[in-house]
């Protein structure tokens, strides 16, 4: 199940990561408002988010700009600013 609907081909670079992540999680967690998350907020449980669709949401972010995020790294972006930091260095 792909989180995002569009291909990394087909996004403007300007929405590098943030709007990604905003993209991704609207599929995983529909009636939440990712925007409204602090930076330092733990993602699952601000936004409700099982392991299973966060998962989901870490292959959408793969398939969507080519970041593979590994198990081991799951414990740096948990939070909007940790995920941010992790996507910023691999990006490009």
């Amino acid at each position: 199940m792909a989180c995002f609907t569009a291909h990394k081909s087909s996004l403007s670079p300007f929405l590098y990561p943030k709007e990604i992540i905003f993209r991704g999680l609207r599929q995983v967690a529909p009636e939440a408002d990712p925007a409204s998350l602090r930076p330092d907020e733990n993602i699952r449980e601000a936004l409700d988010i099982d392991s299973y669709d966060f998962l989901q949401f870490l292959i959408g972010i793969d398939e969507a700009i080519g970041v593979e995020i590994p198990e081991e790294d799951y414990e740096s972006v948990f939070t909007l600013a940790g995920l941010l930091r992790y996507l910023s260095v691999r990006v490009g």
